[in-house]
């Protein structure tokens, strides 16, 4: 135990050994507050003999999840060891909100009037459900026009959910233009939640949703808070109106809270959360303590000023003041602000500095572009191939967003629930000679929507409605849909894995038939199976690659590039919890960074602070800030309309001492050609002389 709290600092030891039921820790950009988290759940099982499954650990992200937990129970081991402990240990809890809300709603479907298979549907089959719904009221003239696309329809719902805010106050936020349509929009919603009960399946914004009903039932929601003894969330400042009503409910039998987070990086309100719950944090959990993590351990002190600096002139919150921690022995050099004529001039600055720097020994691998939005990257990516420099761009095609991967999913989703319209939608198409028109027919044939003549659809009676529904496809489609129809089915005891690979071999003639390099998706189906071993049902499996996908696919991915090193370029976004030795942030101008679409408000500049602190604070060794004159408005235009640019409004009298400034111009950068000094000067008024004759 003694190793254990020698490894931390002095204010992380204070967050491990707290002893209050209630902690709000604000942990500043890079002061180990994983470090700190991972080292008060080791205290609470070692020290104070809390079982480790009585821990509950709720993050963001699956692989955070699975760091910390994996992390923490090293240090139990070690402590363990050293006392000798023997015998199985249990493991701490650890998860995303959804995740840990999808489990607890299979354990408890029955009594929130869930069936057993319920399917779980990601944010791109959600919109297509509403982009059905939404082509229903099309039919009305008056919307025709104006009528949100899906994603913003899609977007409205989820603010609504998850801010306790109704359909026509977020249309305002949101989508200002379609006002007028707001109770047609609010009739939308109130049909896409209609729509997911008939056909059993939830979305995100649900499994939270019937998660905090469950906690809010007498007997169920006293039975899942008492599971567990203390509760665990990282990156609090990212949580909406919904998680922390889920937090007040989980610990509201005594359960110990701890939470820690950085209101200075809160940089997700487009997901609706926002950092007025860290800041106001005692006003839903009264006479909790507070404790801060403000030492450094991945920036220089050149770099902690600059951002400290661009925090001290926010309004509210930035609550913390980094300084460098003294185990930090890098070359203390100034950030760069490097001021240039043009985008054209940035991309040549960019790649020079990275060249130079790799010459100094910071590999390409060790250095990353980043910026405010993905294209404004596009100029720099043609020069960097021009100059040989190679780069991977963060962001691309996500492993459940590859059309194939989805293709099986919704065959695991149907073996489990066969109501699920939008598996059916899918797969039929999969058929030779089948499209939308003949799959939305089939569908209207098996009477998934049952009015009451026939039974609900469940897999024992799916065979008594399949040749009537199948009808119309031909020879070749039909005999597929047989052969999918047997897959889909289950057998007597069968187990998981073996269905679930009978499920793909079903499949995979279509994906053959279907997509280019069958080989490479067929590779990544194969996963899937694989996933299933661990699984109590198939639907289990979708919902779970729908909550936390894998985070790449082979899908469309081309040859490799093969190099000895590469350098990254990213979102700000993107980047959030990584670091680099040295970072280059472009487009530091208004309207580029902060983006002029996030300046209707004060809180979405601010938002833009937070998001370009975000960008410094992933500098470990060297920052530099660029800034073109000009750049072109519309890449998407076919003229060459340029505007000249004010540096960054973040860029104050304030920061200005905390850099040096570097130009970085060509003589003719702004087209004026250089001329030589002559001889014979030229007298205007000489020549205007004449004229007065």
């Amino acid at each position: 135990m003694f190793d254990l709290l020698d490894s931390l600092d002095t204010q992380q030891r204070g967050v491990a050994l707290h002893d209050g039921q209630r902690l709000r820790v604000l942990a500043g950009a890079g002061t180990g507050k994983t470090t700190a988290l991972t080292g008060r759940a080791a205290y609470l099982v070692t020290a104070r003999n809390i079982t480790p499954d009585r821990i509950l650990l709720l993050t963001f992200t699956r692989r955070a999840a699975r760091q910390m937990v994996s992390r923490t129970e090293t240090l139990i081991g070690r402590v363990q060891k050293d006392q000798a402990h023997s015998g199985a240990r249990a493991r701490i809890v650890g998860g995303t909100f959804h995740s840990v809300a999808h489990g607890a709603l299979r354990r408890y479907a029955a009594p929130l009037g869930l069936a057993e298979g319920f399917g779980v549907i990601d944010p791109s089959d959600a919109a297509d459900l509403i982009d059905v719904i939404r082509n229903s009221f099309l039919q009305d003239k008056a919307l025709q026009r104006r009528l949100p696309r899906k994603s913003t329809l899609l977007d409205i719902y989820c603010r609504a959910v998850d801010t306790a805010t109704t359909v026509s106050e977020v249309v305002v936020e949101v989508a200002p233009w379609a006002t007028k349509h707001a109770p047609a929009i609010s009739d939308i919603c109130r049909e896409y939640v209609r729509k997911k009960r008939e056909l059993g399946v939830l979305d995100f914004d649900d499994l939270l949703l019937y998660w905090r009903e469950a906690l809010s039932h007498p007997v169920v929601g006293r039975q899942i808070a008492s599971d567990y003894d203390h509760v665990l969330v990282d990156e609090y400042q990212d949580v909406n109106t919904l998680q922390v009503d889920v937090l007040k409910l989980l610990t509201n039998q005594g359960q110990c809270l701890t939470v820690v987070g950085d209101d200075a990086q809160a940089i997700y309100s487009f997901r609706a959360s926002s950092p007025d719950h860290i800041l106001n944090f005692n006003s839903d959990f009264p006479e909790a303590s507070t404790l801060a993590l403000t030492t450094n351990y991945r920036s220089t002190q050149p770099i902690l000023d600059v951002a400290n600096a661009l925090g001290s002139e926010a309004e509210v919150g930035f609550s913390t003041k980094l300084t460098v921690s003294p185990s930090n022995c890098a070359p203390a050099t100034k950030p760069r602000l490097v001021r240039c004529a043009d985008e054209d001039g940035q991309s040549d600055s960019v790649c020079e500095r990275v060249l130079e720097l790799r010459e100094q020994g910071i590999a390409l691998r060790e250095q990353a572009v980043l910026v405010r939005a993905a294209h404004h990257s596009d100029r720099l990516e043609i020069e960097l191939t021009r100059r040989g420099i190679p780069f991977v761009k963060y962001g691309g095609l996500k492993y459940l967003e590859a059309a194939h991967v989805k293709d099986l999913l919704a065959a695991f989703r149907l073996a489990d629930n066969p109501r699920d319209e939008l598996s059916w939608f899918r797969i039929f198409q999969l058929l030779s000679g089948v499209g939308p028109a003949k799959a939305r027919t089939a569908i209207s044939r098996l009477e998934i929507a049952s009015d009451g003549s026939l039974p609900p659809l469940e897999p024992s009676n799916l065979p008594a409605r399949w040749a009537q529904a199948t009808k119309d496809f031909g020879p070749a489609a039909q005999s597929s849909a047989d052969v999918l129809l047997a897959a889909i089915l289950p057998q007597a005891g069968e187990r998981l894995v073996t269905h679930a690979e009978r499920l793909r071999l079903a499949v995979a003639p279509l994906i053959e038939s279907n997509y280019q390099d069958a080989a490479a998706r067929l590779t990544d189906l194969e996963a899937l199976v694989q996933a299933s071993t661990s699984a109590a049902r198939l639907s289990e499996v979708a919902a779970e690659h729908a909550l936390e996908p894998p985070s790449g696919t082979s899908d469309l991915a081309g040859p490799p590039v093969i190099d000895e090193d590469y350098m990254v370029i990213s979102t700000v976004h993107s980047a959030k919890g990584l670091e680099w030795d040295a970072v280059h942030v472009i487009h530091a101008a208004d309207g580029n960074f902060p983006s002029d679409m996030a300046l209707s408000d004060a809180a979405g500049l601010e938002e833009e602070r937070r998001l370009f602190y975000v960008a410094l604070t992933r500098a470990r060794r060297s920052l530099d800030v660029y800034v073109p004159l000009r750049f072109h408005v519309n890449r998407h235009a076919r003229d060459d309309r340029n505007v000249w640019a004010q540096p960054s409004r973040f860029l104050t009298g304030a920061v200005a001492p905390l850099v040096d400034e570097v130009t970085h111009m060509r003589p003719d950068d702004f087209g004026v050609a250089v001329i030589k000094p002559i001889d014979t000067a030229i007298t205007v008024d000489a020549q205007l002389n004449g004229l007065w004759q």
